[in-house]
């Protein structure tokens, strides 16, 4: 049976393959649309009401005014929500930061995702490049072994001097065999966040990096505070708080539900309008008020939380890249 052809991989397939495959993302993605439905749905105005009632009319025979009336009684009435406009405004600018929110998480996802691929795929390369190291490291101390025997046989050197080659043998298999372990875990890392099916023979292409300069810290910084996704999430977040506290300080003034009815009995019929207000008596909203504050202030904490974390992930790569390139 013939050999089955390696299934080549470079870095940038591995990128295209992730970005189209890797489930992190799709989630993103279906969050993000469902972000821009709650926009559709913060926009759409409450729907009406209509109530139709209908049945026949009995009527007793009175001794003043004689039989009553019989026939068809219709009761028809249509009630519709009235929105305040603040309400409405704060709501749908509480679903925009939502979905501004979501576009960043998606950035971020990918962002993560991209990393994840180059740390695997070069993780890989690594591994691949140990398993060449333990395997000349084993064929040397074998080819040493032997000569060692064959000293040991002519007598120029004692057996303790073999047993010690034996040893320097043996660790040197159990590291060929953990190199070997090692790519093998890592391959199977690589496939788990590329996402695609890949084959069972995959070989990569490419080579580890040499050292790459790198900008001065503050920059960095700079540049992370100005750019980084999950800043960006965190800044929506705190506006989608805000937006929250607005929509229940603005539920505290009653909506308005206008109705309207019309009613044909077997001798009159008659129209009429009116308006109901629910009266903030007992229900003032103070819970749902300060829930959605606790919310902003959680949110702001949070933000804060990530912007230290960041700096400090950024510190601590930059430290850890100049320590390994020296």
């Amino acid at each position: 049976m013939p050999a089955q052809e390696p299934q080549r991989l470079t870095l940038e397939l591995a990128l295209a393959l992730a970005l189209e495959h890797n489930p992190q993302l799709r989630v993103a993605a279906a969050q993000r649309e469902g972000a821009e439905a709650g926009v559709v749905t913060a926009r759409a105005y409450p729907n009406p009401e209509m109530t139709t009632m209908v049945g026949p009319q009995f009527s007793r025979p009175n001794a003043l005014t004689g039989p009553g009336a019989r026939g068809l009684l219709q009761h028809h009435s249509i009630h519709q929500p009235i929105e305040l406009p603040a309400v409405r405004a704060a709501r749908l600018r509480t679903a925009q930061a939502g979905r501004e929110g979501s576009l960043h998480a998606l950035q971020e996802a990918r962002l993560a995702v991209r990393a994840m691929v180059k740390q695997a795929f070069y993780q890989v390369l690594r591994r691949r490049n140990e398993i060449i190291l333990a395997s000349e490291n084993l064929r040397l101390i074998e080819d040493l072994r032997r000569r060692i025997q064959v000293q040991v046989e002519v007598g120029e050197a004692a057996r303790l001097e073999l047993i010690r080659a034996d040893a320097e043998v043996a660790t040197a298999r159990t590291f060929a065999t953990s190199a070997q372990l090692r790519y093998t875990n890592a391959l199977a890392y690589l496939r788990t966040v590329v996402g695609a099916p890949l084959g069972t023979n995959v070989e990569l292409e490419g080579q580890l990096d040499t050292r790459q300069p790198l900008p001065a810290l503050e920059s960095l910084r700079e540049e992370v505070a100005a750019r980084h996704p999950a800043l960006s999430l965190a800044k929506a977040e705190i506006q989608r708080a805000e937006g929250r506290l607005r929509t229940e300080q603005a539920l505290r003034r009653p909506g308005l539900t206008a109705h309207s009815e019309y009613e044909h009995q077997p001798d009159l019929q008659f129209c009429r309008a009116g308006i109901s207000v629910p009266l903030p008596l007992w229900n003032k909203r103070e819970g749902p008020i300060g829930e959605a504050a606790a919310g902003l202030r959680q949110a702001t904490a949070l933000a804060d939380l990530r912007r230290l974390e960041i700096n400090a992930s950024l510190e601590r790569a930059y430290g850890l890249y100049e320590v390994a390139t020296q």
